[in-house]
């Protein structure tokens, strides 16, 4: 037996994976008893700020994590591909419908058991995987501190708001995806120099609702409030989310000063998501400075923008590339609060967790991923005792290890996922061995065909 908590994103795709393999998962997971104030469905794997997973671009380090992660069979990805909806070279999903898929996934697994409780202290025996989650607080978060024998970082994090598709203005919001990459996914506002301006001038001002602790500003910078990107200068918002390159206003013909893009956050349509708008405005600021944004004068908001505080264990002194703690090699943690930022991240990180929590349980030698491989770049970063100054971190190709041999610029990131792909491959053969339920395999694009295509495309 595995017990697993936390039915998020990293503890959905650890328990799936540990059932694959024939063994049986206690799944403790508060909700519907319980909920943080970020929460609002009863359903697992919800996704709080956002619903893109980004990039789908092999060239890209989370692009290419997915790419990974479907060579290995993530019960979490494939059903992002079940429930996507249109966002250019983007992965979205329709958030709530990704929830019930998942769900439905574990609760009639006969495998997970699941238990509706709050787990308040670490348990001294048995192998555990923890995957509360960044906003773990109470017992368990003071247990957490006593067996660490520290307190925890912090950071903040937020939400953007979520308005109503038929409230959009759309004589004045057009449908583009930036370059004409991927369709007309998304719907832009667009913004002349006086019209900018006084947002901008709205938006400095505007009444923020009271964060715990905020006036340290410890801010990820992935998801920066616009109201304090508004504050680090005037045009700082326009190299940001409301960069207008690559966009044409089709009343003007012209690339507009600045643009907003909406997002569709649901398959049929009818709800989206104002793209990087994180935000700590109070509700009614919200509705008045937003709707400053032409196309969004009478905007409905389904969910408004929240801000919420964050806490993760400083892992490069308590973690190992497992995600098994160096003081229990039966105790694992897994998602945000190990450092991973971001959703795909998070999945990556309660695979490798979970296999080898397997591992541990069927007593095997654990398994390291290859740090050439962005899953295991990743671990390898939160358990880095040379990381003095640790921070939460995105999956980026800086974590890779150089290529042994020279390429241009522009071919280099093909050429570091022909490197991870090739090595997933011999891991994928190697895990589907311990795995009594066989995972669909997926075509992956090869990384050398999609450079040549670009190329071609660049010369015409």
């Amino acid at each position: 037996m595995i017990n697993v908590v936390g039915a998020g994103l990293a503890g959905s795709e650890a328990a799936l994976q540990i059932a694959a393999c024939g063994v049986p998962v206690n799944l403790y997971e508060m909700k519907p008893k319980y909920k943080s104030p970020a929460h609002k469905m009863d359903l697992f794997a919800e996704l709080v700020c956002s619903n893109s997973l980004r990039s789908n671009m092999i060239n890209n380090a989370v692009g290419l994590l997915k790419y990974e992660l479907l060579s290995l069979g993530s019960y979490l990805l494939e059903a992002a591909l079940h429930n996507e909806v249109p966002a250019g070279g983007a992965l979205a999903v329709d958030r709530n419908l990704f929830a019930e898929e998942v769900t439905a996934k574990i609760m009639s697994n006969p495998l997970i058991t699941v238990h509706h409780e709050l787990i308040d202290d670490i348990p001294a025996n048995g192998i555990w995987l923890i995957a509360t989650g960044p906003l773990t607080q109470g017992k368990l978060f003071a247990s957490m501190a006593d067996f660490f024998g520290e307190e925890h970082l912090h950071f903040f994090d937020a939400a953007a708001p979520i308005i109503s598709k038929d409230s959009i203005d759309t004589s004045i919001a057009f449908p583009q995806s930036r370059y004409n990459k991927g369709g007309d996914d998304y719907l832009n506002c667009p913004m002349d120099e006086n019209e900018y301006k006084q947002f901008y001038a709205a938006l400095k001002t505007a009444e923020r609702a009271e964060v715990h602790d905020f006036d340290r500003e410890i801010v990820f910078e992935g998801c920066m409030p616009i109201e304090t990107m508004a504050s680090r200068g005037e045009d700082t918002m326009r190299f940001g989310p409301l960069k207008p390159v690559g966009l044409k206003d089709p009343r003007t013909g012209r690339e507009p000063y600045a643009c907003v893009q909406l997002r569709q956050d649901d398959i049929r349509g009818e709800m989206y998501n104002i793209v990087g708008f994180q935000t700590r405005l109070k509700q009614g600021e919200q509705r008045r400075v937003f709707g400053l944004i032409p196309g969004l004068s009478k905007a409905i908001f389904y969910r408004y923008g929240v801000m919420h505080r964050n806490t993760f264990i400083n892992s490069p002194k308590h973690l190992n590339p497992t995600y098994a703690t160096r003081k229990r090699h039966d105790l694992f943690f897994a998602g945000q609060m190990t450092g991973v930022e971001g959703y795909v991240e998070s999945i990556a990180s309660g695979m490798v967790a979970a296999i080898n929590a397997v591992r541990y349980f069927y007593n095997l030698p654990e398994l390291v991923f290859p740090k050439q491989t962005v899953i295991g770049a990743m671990a390898n970063y939160i358990s880095d005792p040379e990381v003095k100054h640790f921070q939460p971190m995105n999956a980026n190709f800086g974590l890779l290890p150089k290529l042994e041999y020279n390429t241009g610029k522009k071919d280099r990131p093909y050429h570091l996922a022909r490197r991870s792909l090739q090595l997933i491959t011999t891991l994928s053969t190697e895990l589907n061995q311990l795995r009594v339920e066989k995972r669909p395999v997926y075509e992956i694009p090869d990384p050398m065909t999609l450079a040549e295509e670009r190329r071609k495309n660049e010369n015409k």
